[in-house]
């Protein structure tokens, strides 16, 4: 091995040492990506061999380093995967969410109303769906899939996967943001995971009864859009359906 890349040396060093790697270290990062590629990819025409290591999980999941694999496979060299933990599989196993189809979505916008408007494009897909999130947003993340996906909807939080202060939550996505906002941020690394949309029979009588629940700590508006997404109504049917409930 010629050299070692990694977003943060002081951590890779340590790895390096345990394993008494004498490789030369240097860092890559969004930082400096693009400035290195080039002079990445010359080295590997010179034929030497470079490694892509992670600070935690798998290298190129959700960091710089995939723009470095493409530019390095469009030039026609090989890249060779040695997968190391991954928190969005971890999450997966831990959260007791179906498994058999999900789809991994990354980081979804800092600000409240691009992160609504990124979730409400997800609000149909049929898969457990993963995120990953930051300690000091995730009350605010988990209250706004809430609004969005449905506060209903089977969720968990798992942070720090296969560390020493592993954990996980699960509870639907409204008690989760009210633990959260109750408590703190949490420390550490932190997966979403997000229930697939609850398939039941529409009929009256269901319908009624989840519209006088929703409607217990939302407004008419707010769980009539909420029911209708849940049983893929037309919403106006079920806003007057909720009004006549409210009146009545």
């Amino acid at each position: 091995m010629d050299e070692v890349l990694a977003e943060d040396t002081r951590v890779a060093r340590r790895l390096l040492d345990a394993h008494n790697i004498r490789a030369k270290l240097s860092p890559y990062h969004d930082h400096n990506g693009a400035k290195r590629r080039p002079e990445i990819l010359q080295k590997l025409s010179e034929g030497a061999a470079i490694a892509l290591v992670s600070d935690a999980g798998t290298p190129m999941v959700s960091d710089p380093g995939w723009k470095l694999s493409r530019d390095a496979l469009d030039a026609g060299y090989k890249v060779i995967p040695l997968p190391g933990a991954s928190a969005l599989l971890a999450g997966l196993v831990a959260s007791g969410l179906p498994s058999d189809r999900f789809m991994f979505c990354g980081f979804l916008p800092p600000k409240s109303g691009a992160r609504r408007k990124a979730a409400s494009a997800l609000m149909t897909v049929p898969s457990t769906l993963v995120f990953y999130e930051s300690g000091p947003r995730l009350a605010d993340c988990l209250v706004d899939l809430a609004e969005t996906l449905g506060r209903t909807r089977e969720a968990a939080v798992a942070r720090e996967l296969t560390k020493l202060f592993e954990e996980t939550r699960r509870g639907s996505l409204s008690e989760l943001a009210s633990h959260y906002l109750e408590h703190g941020p949490p420390k550490g690394e932190i997966v979403v995971l997000v229930g697939p949309p609850i398939e039941k029979e529409a009929d009256e009588e269901t319908i009624d009864a989840a519209l006088i629940e929703a409607m217990k700590s939302q407004s008419v508006k707010q769980a009539s859009n909420e029911i209708a997404e849940m049983f893929g109504l037309p919403k106006r049917n079920v806003y007057q359906r909720a009004l006549a409930l409210k009146d009545g």
